[in-house]
């Protein structure tokens, strides 16, 4: 069966990203094999010429430039979200079949060639730091997020134990939109549990997440909740992620629904963040929807403020970003 992001999807053969969009993809210089994608982010470039680095670097120690950020379910999602800058028109399926899928060593080693081809380009230019280029080409940190909704990949926890099983991996990060409950549990069955699990958080309820996320699935909100319940429960640093969305979730009125569902989670730490003006969202979203660092830092004093277990951690006015930690869970926030 082929669809508008996706061929291949049927009971003999492996899922690949449609040709066209493969050509989409790596004019916007993503790096794809099979239906995973790969991408040499932003602060990665900058970290190259010595210009800064990531706030993953400046809250918990990630080395910018040894972080290879990718996801193994590039074109496949179960939400639409408004906020989404990534070529989410191109998703259709919201299910990957463990018999159509690439093995998860196959799909690091040739993403590591795809980032390799993405990187070298940059030796030429005088500019760039070569000593970090080269450290680059072996990742010590995997972020599993990139496009797409990687729990649906259904042999995320064999790909994870792969990743810690390699020589130079110090942490793993996995970001999830929190529609695949089953397979946190998974993971946490197998012993396959990230180094920090984030939980996409943009709701304070039903009607606002139905608006911001656009699910496909009819219990969306139900599965999301499930996530929540079950973060608490993990043993590892978990993370949620708020990000806000001028006119649809900053209202002081949210504050008090943010904090219930801290309350239930009881993350390690809690990212508030401003949704960004970039890639495709601009086709869905204006830029005065974004919020601006003291309405970021108004918001993270109110949850402060009905919550004496949460205390200031960290700030990034360039991302406009501010870190919370969870008293009760109080871990190093950097990361050995």
């Amino acid at each position: 069966m082929s669809c508008s992001g996706e061929v291949f999807d049927d009971d003999n053969e492996l899922i690949q990203i449609k040709p066209s969009v493969t050509k989409l993809l790596r004019n916007a210089k993503y790096g794809t094999y099979g239906h995973s994608t790969v991408d040499v982010c932003h602060w990665t470039k900058r970290s190259f010429r010595d210009e800064g680095d990531c706030y993953k670097h400046k809250f918990y120690g990630i080395s910018t430039h040894r972080c290879m950020e990718f996801s193994p379910a590039g074109m496949y999602c179960e939400n639409r979200c408004v906020y989404c800058w990534r070529p989410m028109e191109f998703y259709n399926s919201i299910k990957m079949k463990p018999d159509n899928v690439s093995e998860p060593n196959e799909i690091v080693l040739k993403l590591m060639e795809e980032r390799k081809r993405l990187i070298i380009g940059h030796k030429g230019d005088p500019k760039q730091n070569h000593k970090k280029i080269d450290e680059s080409l072996l990742p010590t940190h995997y972020a599993i997020s990139l496009s797409g909704e990687p729990t649906m990949y259904p042999k995320l926890p064999d790909l994870i134990k792969y990743l810690k099983n390699l020589p130079a991996t110090k942490s793993i990060f996995l970001v999830t939109n929190g529609q695949e409950p089953e397979m946190l549990t998974k993971l946490n069955r197998e012993n396959a549990l990230p180094t920090q699990l984030y939980l996409s958080t943009n709701a304070y309820d039903q009607e606002s997440f139905i608006k911001i996320n656009r699910p496909r699935y009819n219990d969306a909100w139900e599965r999301w909740n499930r996530s929540l319940l079950i973060l608490s429960k993990l043993n590892t640093r978990t993370v949620l992620r708020i990000t806000l969305i001028k006119g649809y979730n900053d209202s002081k009125k949210n504050v008090r629904g943010f904090n219930k569902l801290i309350n239930i989670s009881q993350p390690n730490f809690i990212e508030i963040k401003s949704y960004m003006h970039i890639g495709r969202s601009i086709n869905r979203l204006d830029r005065d929807n974004m919020l601006d660092m003291d309405e970021i830092r108004y918001f993270a004093s109110q949850i402060l403020k009905n919550d004496d277990t949460l205390l200031f951690m960290d700030e990034s006015e360039i991302s406009r970003i501010v870190v919370l930690h969870n008293n009760q869970k109080l871990t190093n926030r950097f990361i050995n």
